[in-house]
C-alpha cells in the first residue's frame, strides 16, 4: 500500500477517536484542511463515507466504524513495537498515558513517578484527570487508577496504595449546632455534602459496615460537588458533613479543624489500583512506570 494511503488512515482513525479534527490535529501536528484533505481522498478512493461531519461534531459511519475496528489496533500495535525499539537505545525513551483522580495524582503518582522522568528525560507521562469511569483501552491510555473493588476482571490491577477507610467529617462549629451522629441513618437529618459520579450522573450513596452489617444512606444537603478537592474545601468552610477516603482528610483532622464521626462504621477497604490490559504489549518507558509504582513490600 503506498505512503499515502498509510498516511490517510492514520488520519482517519486518529479522528475518528476523537471525535475532532481539532484535537486530531494537535496529536498528529497537522492542520484540519490538511486531515480535511486526507479523509476526503480516502472516502473517494473507498468511495464510501467514514465521517459524519457537523458543526459541533465529527463521528463514525457504519462503515467507519468497521474500518475502525478493523486497522484501529494495529496501529496501536505498531506504535507499541517501535516504543519497543527503545530497549535497545542507551536511555529507555516513549511515551505514557494515565488517567486518575486528583488526589491520588497529587499523592502517589507524581511523587513517585517525577524521579523517574528526572532520571529518563526521553520518558513523556501524560496525565488525565477524571473521576468518571474511563474506558482505557477505548480512550487509548495505557493504564488508570480506580479502588482495587470497581477494575474490570479481565484488567490486571496492581495495588499502589496501603487499603484505606472512609471518614465523615465535618468542623467543630458544625456539631456544635448539629447534634453528632451515632449511626449511619442519623445522616439523614444533617446537612452532607453530596458528591454526583461524572460517568453515570447519580449521586453516591454513603456506605458503612459495622460487625458484617451493611448500611447504605442516601444523604441529603445544599451542595453536590463531582470532585473531591471541592467537598474538602466546602467541609472548612463549615456547610456539612463530608464523606471521602480518609486520606483526603488527614491534616485537617490531625489540626482540630475537622472532626471525625461514625469512625467504628468505616473498615479498611481496597486501596488504590494501577490498572491495565492484560493483552498489550508494553513499552520499557511503561515498564519503569509500574515498577515505580509497585508496592513494596507487596500487600497481602
Amino acid at each position: 500500500m503506498a505512503r499515502r494511503n498509510l498516511n490517510d488512515l492514520l488520519a482517519f482513525v486518529t479522528v475518528a477517536r476523537e471525535g475532532s479534527f481539532t484535537r486530531a490535529g494537535a496529536l498528529l501536528g497537522v492542520s484540519q484542511s490538511a486531515l480535511s484533505q486526507a479523509i476526503k481522498a480516502l472516502e473517494e478512493r473507498l468511495e464510501i463515507r467514514l465521517l459524519t461531519r457537523t458543526t459541533r461534531s465529527v463521528s463514525a459511519t457504519r462503515a467507519g466504524e468497521r474500518l475502525l475496528q478493523a486497522i484501529g489496533n494495529r496501529f496501536d500495535e505498531i506504535e507499541a513495537e517501535l516504543d519497543a525499539l527503545t530497549e535497545l537505545r542507551d536511555k529507555p525513551a516513549g511515551s505514557v498515558r494515565i488517567t486518575s483522580g486528583d488526589h491520588v495524582l497529587r499523592t502517589i503518582l507524581l511523587p513517585k513517578l517525577l524521579p523517574v522522568m528526572q532520571r529518563y528525560p526521553d520518558i513523556n507521562i501524560e496525565f488525565d484527570v477524571s473521576y468518571g469511569l474511563r474506558d482505557i483501552v477505548a480512550d487509548r491510555f495505557d493504564a488508570g487508577v480506580r479502588l482495587g473493588e470497581s477494575i474490570d476482571k479481565d484488567m490486571i490491577a496492581l495495588p499502589i496504595s496501603p487499603r484505606l477507610r472512609m471518614a465523615a467529617v465535618a468542623t467543630p462549629a458544625y456539631f456544635e449546632k448539629h447534634p453528632v451522629p451515632k449511626a449511619p441513618e442519623d445522616l439523614t437529618r444533617h446537612n452532607c455534602i453530596n458528591i454526583r459520579f461524572p460517568t453515570s450522573g447519580g449521586l453516591y450513596v454513603w456506605e458503612f459496615e459495622r460487625r458484617g452489617r451493611e448500611v447504605n444512606v442516601r444523604v441529603d444537603g445544599q451542595a453536590v460537588f463531582n470532585t473531591s478537592p471541592h467537598i474538602v474545601l466546602a467541609a472548612l468552610d463549615g456547610l456539612g458533613i463530608a464523606f471521602l477516603p480518609e486520606e483526603e482528610f488527614v491534616p485537617h483532622i490531625e489540626e482540630g479543624r475537622l472532626v471525625r464521626v461514625l469512625q467504628d462504621w468505616c473498615p479498611p477497604f481496597s486501596g488504590y489500583h494501577l490498572y491495565y490490559p492484560s493483552r498489550r504489549q508494553h513499552s520499557p518507558a511503561f515498564s519503569l512506570v509500574v515498577d515505580a509504582l509497585r508496592m513494596y513490600p507487596p500487600l497481602n
